[in-house]
């Protein structure tokens, strides 16, 4: 290249625009403006709202009182709110049956056999249907007089157990419920982490006798680690969101022993109860804080494996 051609790139160089100089750090940045304006006004900003709100007594038309913690104070001594934080904890460690029932339909369902299609469309129906519906069709599976719980219970002598009306099993029945959609959910995550399983490896452990649980346990778990992740994640949140079951199949009853904090913050704050925004967006702080504490170890882990790398 001639002098004359090397001057005229750094003179073009110099006087290019602003925008030019800096595109390829600019551009990744104008993508996703968009999503981090539509985030910061339906997530972020209504966060800090929500914190103010607790701060005051309010019906949600009137003026706003001033009332500092009191809402917190009050939720320290309510009998109520310790039930739905009860709820929600056994929420969220029944739920996570979903991740192994979910590993072990998939490992069956990635098998070649005959009719497998048939089968692979029965598992993930529950997965596309509406929680409304999953919620009416497990309400006259229990149904004490007619469903096909008490039904088979019979068939052994028990019964009939009116699940959805006792106070002792009516969480755990809408628990089952849940994990029926979260089951195939899962299921859906490890068959498509099975099609990353490296079958070189698979072929190395056969040759040096792995097999059975061998083989699930210390070659193929170990690569479906990303997906055991995410699934660990949407159920984990999905137990502390769960709310639309329990609305459909008992209304937070019997005698308010099946509500979570997600139900019983819609109680006192939109229903017919209350209209205490203040007291619903307290609630609504103690689940956020909740839920944080899994989001932040969860991308502290992300953090952790992206620097190990």
């Amino acid at each position: 290249m001639s002098t004359a051609t090397l001057a005229k790139s750094e003179y073009e160089q110099e006087n290019r625009s602003w925008y030019k100089r800096n595109e390829i750090s600019i551009t990744p940045w104008l993508f996703m403006a968009p999503a981090i304006l539509f985030f910061m006004v339906y997530v972020i900003i209504p966060i800090f709202q929500s914190f103010e709100i607790s701060l005051f007594e309010w019906d949600g038309l009137g003026a706003r009182e001033y009332i500092g913690t009191d809402n917190y104070v009050e939720l320290w001594d309510d009998p109520a709110f310790y039930t739905s934080l009860r709820n929600n904890l056994i929420w969220l460690i029944l739920y996570l049956l979903a991740i192994p029932a979910g590993l072990f339909i998939a490992l069956f369902l990635n098998q070649t056999v005959v009719g497998i299609r048939l089968y692979k469309s029965l598992f993930f129906f529950p997965f596309v249907i509406s929680q409304v519906v999953v919620g009416l069709v497990f309400t006259w599976f229990y149904d004490p007089t007619f469903g096909l719980f008490n039904t088979v219970i019979g068939w052994v002598g028990l019964g009939p157990i009116n699940v959805l009306g006792d106070p002792t099993y009516v969480t755990y029945g809408i628990i089952a419920a849940g994990l029926w959609p979260q089951t195939a959910y899962c299921m859906i995550l490890y068959l498509t982490g099975l099609n990353a399983v490296d079958p070189e490896q698979i072929e190395a452990a056969r040759l040096d006798g792995a097999k059975g649980w061998k083989m699930l346990w210390y070659v193929v778990v170990p690569q479906l680690k990303p997906a055991t992740f995410i699934a660990f994640v949407v159920t984990i949140i999905g137990a502390l969101r769960s709310f639309d079951l329990i609305s459909v199949m008992t209304n937070g009853g019997p005698f308010g022993e099946s509500r979570v904090l997600s139900f019983y913050m819609f109680e006192v704050a939109l229903s017919e109860y209350g209209f205490r925004m203040g007291y619903g967006a307290a609630i609504a702080v103690v689940l956020f804080l909740i839920m944080l504490f899994f989001i932040a170890y969860f991308l502290y882990s992300m953090y952790r494996d992206e620097r190990g790398r």
